[in-house]
């Protein structure tokens, strides 16, 4: 997402700019602004609230809302869906206002809640539909009065389409330039009939359908090997992300003295003197460990194939002068298919076998054989069985129904909301039956030692017959609201009506899991937990406006929730406890002259930890994302040499409730109609965060960390090794700090307009406490941190545009500064030695995009437009985290480069 990562916000100021001069022409109409239960006529009010209308957000080429807001330079810290590759994430894309997290950012769905993916809160994007949304309001402040107290960084409402009458086509197509593979298209249709101001009702109806193609990892030379040679500095240095599962197999033995220590070794190796194809001779090799290492990143996908399909459909009908009743449907289906490299299957070798005497019994000491042996196992790579492909189908389905009544001088609206997010994980290649495996191996119908390609047509048909297809697992979060508002003017002042609003909601969330695989139905397979876990949250508001003069107004607003503890239906207990508190927000608004506004704000935020987070028991969460030694000495459980350890994920009973503090200051200064800027500072303090000690963080310091490890038992050998232990603590303090900035410019020529605007977000803290402590402060600002991310301590975009008549063209810079990578180990070359904790200093990074739009007719309109005009390639970054992509990060940058794209619009 970096490479089109500020693609929006520059153009948000022009898009206000000329809603505000629109609204200076037609009748003054009171609407509900986001942060806000109050309807108003001034839209500027005391909050930074940023909006992105349609045609904004043509202007920024994105092609679905998550890489819509993404491209935000306001936005940090989020989710993309290039981790789908190696995690069970479904592809879920979220949003993160301002680095402070994605748990931490509403979205709402025309100002309601939607079903998060999981059991916390954080709303998958995919599941918005693109096609039906009018505008995007984004508050970058702590909303703790309307929406609800855990919107601590800020709230995302996408406001769809109301009273639309007549048709509308469009149709997308876009293709990198260097090379197809990614290339993406999308159609659209939606269509209202009847007018609600003049026929008293309106129905809307609208469907898109998406398809993204995949692009592997040998695709793009940047990101094709595990093994990567690379020069900094002058000097050439090697990085090796390679994996010692490999075909054919790596075999460790340990033995029953435990002054011996274990071997481990390639016995391809031992006999050839160098590794097959795709495997690389281990950089972590000494004299007792001599293994080949896969380049599993040449099975890798860098972006995963997938497909959308969404619907949408709104109605409103008014019953009286007062009531109008409406209802919006809303739902989505994706479809997305992962593919790693192929699976690890460890197996147990018996010292009476033919395969320890072919194999393993050549290439032992006399000492290690008076020794005594212990165990043998082959550490392989399944191959033959092809990639591990994963589809997940994720369905998110939302309904409300509710009514906007205005009764007595009230304006009331209340509405019942049912979500559901759920998905459904299939294997559909690369993963081995369990029974069919285990009987191959018995028999030595294929041999696991031999390499790539050597296996027989008769075993190939065997390999084929034994490849799992079928669900593992399905899961769900429900969310079930009911909600009131209402709102009024009080009394008159001197700057206007006193106004106040009241309101109250009830929510329940449940978040169930079933699997249907076990370790009997697939080998080395972990079964995925049951879950069935339901809470509730109760909260009531209260908000008040005073416009003490013209130039002066002043906000107030209170808030009470109370979220109950954690019914868990499968454990039969509940976790937790009754959680309740108070928040609060203050804000004020000052105009002096019609040119100058200031505002601020002060506020307060409470959040209760996720389900998981708190009542979550010991499962298996997969692998270490990189390689690492041995974290506690032991002759049995360590693994031989540098490599991956099991993952295992708990939840933490003893969590306490997140709480914040916040605060704002603005201005905006239009001196002209040529000119206008802004900025606002925001601050904003969490207590008792809650977060993970990360991998890198554990096996640095094992003593320090030590009730971090356990053990772990393969499912395949019944070894028993160590496991990095997982587990939610509050970390103790957060502290984000930054201002957001833009500058717009507008000249009038005689063949036409031209716009320019610059905005950008400069982050001025990024600190937290390590896990477990609450003053020893660490940041991430600019820096790869020990929470395995960058904060950027600027991103900025540049737009402009020409519009001379029916054509405009528009040319758009991109950027983020650059930062210290990831610590790694590397190989001198020259020196031939390891380096301990080598970090890159990662360049910036700029792009430029360009886009022509062509308006035939008020019926046609096309657009063109490349992004990435100059095809920058992503950096290289040594990080081993968020996925299985190496030599970039896919957080940070766009692995597809130049794409051509063209969209054209048809209305009726």
């Amino acid at each position: 997402m970096g490479v089109r990562s500020v693609r929006l916000a520059l153009g948000l100021l022009a898009g206000l700019a000329v809603n505000q001069s629109f609204a200076q022409e037609q009748p003054m109409q009171r609407v509900e602004v986001t942060g806000s239960a109050i309807k108003r006529i001034n839209v500027e009010g005391a909050l930074p609230i940023q909006t992105l209308s349609q045609e904004v957000i043509a202007k920024t080429g994105a092609t679905s809302v998550a890489e819509l807001i993404q491209t935000l330079p306001a936005m940090q810290g989020f989710t993309i869906s290039a981790i789908a590759a190696g995690s069970n994430s479904g592809g879920r894309v979220s949003a993160s206002i301002h680095d402070i997290g994605e748990s931490y950012t509403l979205v709402l769905l025309n100002g309601r809640r939607l079903a998060p993916q999981g059991s916390g809160s954080s709303v998958n994007l995919q599941a918005i539909p693109m096609s039906a949304v009018e505008r995007v309001e984004i508050l970058t402040d702590g909303a703790s009065a309307l929406y609800g107290s855990d919107a601590i960084a800020g709230v995302i409402n996408f406001v769809l389409k109301r009273n639309q009458q007549g048709g509308d086509i469009e149709a997308n197509y876009s293709t990198p330039t260097s090379n197809r593979a990614g290339d993406s298209k999308y159609v659209a249709a939606s269509y209202g009939f009847g007018d609600l101001d003049t026929q008293g009702f309106n129905v809307l109806l609208s469907y898109r359908h998406d398809d993204q193609s995949q692009v592997r990892a040998t695709d793009r030379d940047f990101a094709k090997t595990a093994y990567l040679p690379f020069e900094y500095g002058g000097k050439q240095y090697i990085y090796d992300r390679t994996s010692s599962a490999t075909i054919p197999a790596n075999v460790t033995v340990t033995f029953n003295d435990p002054k011996v220590a274990s071997a481990a070794f390639s016995p391809y190796l031992r006999k050839n003197g160098s590794c097959p194809e795709l495997n690389y001779a281990s950089l972590t090799n000494t004299a007792a460990i001599q293994n080949c290492s896969f380049d599993f990143v040449t099975q890798v996908e860098i972006v995963p194939e997938n497909k959308r399909d969404s619907l949408f459909l709104k109605g409103s009908l008014k019953v009286a002068d007062n009531v109008t009743l409406f209802s919006d449907v809303a739902y989505s289906r994706f479809d997305l298919t992962a593919r790693i490299a192929s699976n690890t299957a460890p197996f147990t070798i018996a010292t009476n076998s033919a395969m320890f005497t072919q194999y393993v019994d050549p290439y032992l000491t006399p000492a290690q054989r008076a020794a005594g042996i212990k165990s043998v196992a082959g550490n392989y790579r399944t191959y033959d069985w092809g990639t591990r492909d994963s589809q997940t189908i994720t369905e998110s389905k939302h309904a409300v129904v509710g009514a906007d009544i205005d009764v007595a001088n009230w304006s009331v609206n209340t509405a019942l909301t049912w979500s559901q997010n759920a998905i459904d994980e299939r294997y559909v290649g690369g993963y081995a039956k369990n029974a069919e495996f285990r009987k191959m191996l018995a028999d030595r119908a294929f041999d696991p030692f031999a390499p790539i390609g050597a296996q027989s047509a008769t075993t190939q048909e065997l390999i084929k017959n034994s490849i799992f297809h079928g669900s593992i697992r399905e899961a769900s979060t429900t969310l079930k609201a009911v909600d009131l508002r209402a709102s009024r003017e009080l009394f008159a002042m001197a700057g206007g009506a006193a106004a106040v609003a009241l309101g109250a909601d009830y929510r329940e969330y449940r978040y169930d899991q079933v699997p249907h695989a076990t370790s009997a139905d697939i080998y080395n397979f972990n079964t995925s937990p049951a879950y069935d876990m339901k809470r509730d949250n109760m909260g009531a508001f209260t908000e008040f406006r005073a416009p003490l003069t013209k130039q002066i107004e002043l906000n107030a607003a209170l808030r009470y929730d109370k979220i109950s503890a954690i019914d868990d239906a499968i454990q039969g207990r509940k976790f937790g406890s009754d959680q309740s508190k108070s928040t609060y927000k203050l804000s004020a608004r000052y105009q002096p002259t019609q040119q100058l506004l200031f505002r601020g704000s002060y506020g307060t935020g409470f959040k209760a930890p996720s389900m998981l987070d708190i009542a979550q028991p010991l499962v298996n969460a997969g692998f270490t994302a990189g390689n690492f030694d041995c974290p506690i000495a032991d002759a049995t459980l360590c693994r031989p040499g540098k490599t991956q350890y099991n993952v295992v994920s708990s939840g933490n009973e003893n969590l306490r409730p997140e709480t914040s503090k916040q605060f704002t200051i603005g201005t905006r200064w239009e001196p002209s109609a040529r000119l206008s800027m802004g900025l606002d500072l925001w601050d904003v303090k969490i207590r008792d965060a809650v977060s993970a000690v990360s991998e890198q963080q554990a096996f640095a310091d094992p003593v320090k960390f030590r009730d971090l490890f356990t053990t772990y038992t393969e499912p395949s050998t019944g070894n028993t090794y160590w496991a990095f232990r997982s587990s939610s603590v509050n970390i103790g303090r957060t502290h984000n700090r930054g201002i957001d900035w833009d500058i717009t410019a507008r000249q009038r020529f005689a063949f036409g307009n031209l716009t320019a605007t610059l905005n950008g977000t400069h982050t001025l803290k990024s600190d937290y406490t390590r896990p477990g402590t609450s003053d020893d402060w660490v940041n991430s600002m600019n820096y790869f941190g020990i929470n395995n991310a960058v904060t950027f301590k600027n991103i900025a975009r540049l737009l402009t545009t020409l519009d001379t008549g029916k054509l405009s063209n528009s040319i758009v810079v991109n950027y983020r500064n650059g930062y210290t990578d990831a610590a790694a180990d590397v190989r001198d070359v020259a020196a031939n030695a390891t380096v301990k904790n080598f970090r890159l200093e990662v360049p910036s990074f700029t792009t430029f995009d360009w886009q022509a739009r062509f308006k035939y007719n008020e019926a046609i309109t096309l657009r063109a437009g490349i992004k990435n005009l100059f095809d920058r390639e992503p950096p290289l970054s040594l990080r081993n985290s968020s996925g299985h992509q190496v030599g970039f990060d896919p957080r940070y940058a766009d692995p597809l480069g130049r794409q051509f794209y063209l969209t054209g619009n048809y209305k009726f």
